[in-house]
């Protein structure tokens, strides 16, 4: 299993690699002519690489930065910006400071500037300012209860998008009458500009009806001033911006395929539009798995089968992990006892949910370690606690921080 260990090491090391925003965002760059003063903000997971290579470009054009990302997601100064860390996936104080200073920044440009925003995913925790009487409790409350409701990411960002002053548009409008230059990174499934951090400078697609129903699909626990603003309708046009995307999950499992097929293997991306719940996803990849590592495929050995996308977790216990961790642990269960298969899930921040791993992976002796130590992994599974019982044999993927974030992908492997 070792030999498949090094190559599934080898195909996440490109994976990340080459999906790294520098040379995307050098190449939005030299493509887009700016002519007047340049401002630049960059928020989201990824913002740090992407405004160090923005710097990097056009050094001196740029006349003020401002960069809001993760706790832990910045690698130090950069000129003379300011660089701040603030919640992920839920908003504090240092959201409300750094969108502050953002909105601020907006208000000072005129018709001869440009702002150069640079979005990657995270951006819809890192980045809000709620509509007058919100609290910032108000907006955490909410969110927690998305976030265990097993809601998709655009159904989250419908709804967190009512209640925000910067989303939904909101923002490019802020900035009027100066120009935006968008340069974005995609982590959301069909690359959807509006979800994609809550889409700041992006009109918003979702009407009222949509979000009412996604409210009562999920029994939304609101207050009474977030139920007015349910009714007051999103900007649906902007006439002040140019959005480039520069990387998404398909570059991600183009790398994926690139990298096994360099380690000998056939590889067969299946879709790059995977959304449903991570124990569901980690079912069919295990039962795939299950019918290649028995010789009932048609499939030729070794091949690897890679799927791109965002799970969901929905949230019934008490435990830890994140959505790759628990498709991971449960493709265990259907590969258990077969040989020469492997299967990983890897969130490509390198933060998979509340932990500090980007995901996991597990081979055919995976339930049979996890037995020897005493955890059974249908029950982990139940708890929602897949990052303990991945830990206890050596299951988890730690890359740290990557300082990129084209969604997920999950790579089958078959010797």
């Amino acid at each position: 299993m070792q030999a498949l260990r090094d190559d599934a090491n080898a195909i996440i090391k490109r994976m990340i690699k080459e999906n790294l925003p520098q040379p995307a965002v050098e190449s939005a760059l030299r493509k887009h002519e700016f002519t007047g003063d340049i401002a630049l903000l960059a928020i989201g997971k990824a913002a740090w690489s992407m405004a160090k290579a923005a710097h990097d470009f056009l050094g001196s054009r740029i006349k003020k930065g401002i960069v809001i990302t993760k706790y832990r997601h910045s690698e130090g100064p950069i000129a003379d910006f300011t660089v701040i860390e603030a919640g992920h996936p839920i908003s504090d104080l240092n959201t409300m400071m750094g969108t502050e200073k953002a909105i601020e920044l907006a208000e000072t440009l005129g018709d001869k500037d440009e702002l150069l925003f640079l979005v990657s995913g995270g951006g819809s925790s890192l980045f809000e300012k709620p509509l007058d009487g919100i609290s910032f409790d108000d907006l955490a409350d909410v969110n927690n209860q998305l976030l265990s409701s097993g809601a998709s990411i655009v159904e989250v960002n419908s709804i967190r998008k009512r209640f925000s002053s910067v989303k939904a548009g909101r923002f490019a409008r802020l900035c009027e009458p100066a120009k935006v230059f968008a340069v974005v990174l995609s982590d959301v499934v069909g690359d959807r500009l509006d979800s994609i951090a809550s889409g700041p400078a992006a009109p918003d697609m979702n009407t009222v009806d949509a979000v009412l129903s996604a409210v009562d699909k999920y029994q939304l626990r609101l207050t009474k001033k977030m139920r007015q603003y349910l009714f007051v309708e999103t900007p649906k046009h902007t006439t002040n911006v140019e959005t480039v995307i520069t990387g998404s999950v398909r570059t991600l499992c183009d790398s994926a395929a690139t990298a096994a097929s360099a380690l000998g293997y056939q590889p067969i991306i299946l879709t790059t539009t995977l959304d449903c719940e991570a124990k569901e996803a980690g079912r069919m990849l295990g039962s795939m798995a299950a019918e290649i590592g028995r010789g009932r495929c048609s499939l030729s050995k070794p091949c690897a089968m890679i799927v791109g996308g965002e799970t969901v977790v929905r949230i019934q216990g008490k435990g830890l992990g994140g959505r790759n961790q628990e498709v991971a642990l449960s493709a265990a269960l259907p590969i258990s006892g077969i040989k020469d298969v492997l299967i990983f899930s890897l969130g490509s921040d390198g933060t998979d949910g509340p932990t500090d791993a980007a995901g996991g992976m597990v081979d055919g002796g995976t339930v049979a370690r996890l037995k020897d130590v005493g955890i059974c992994a249908e029950a982990f599974l139940l708890d929602n606690n897949s990052y303990h019982a991945l830990k206890a044999v050596d299951g988890l993927i730690m890359t740290g921080p990557t300082g990129t974030n084209v969604n997920d992908a999950a790579v089958l492997l078959c010797r």
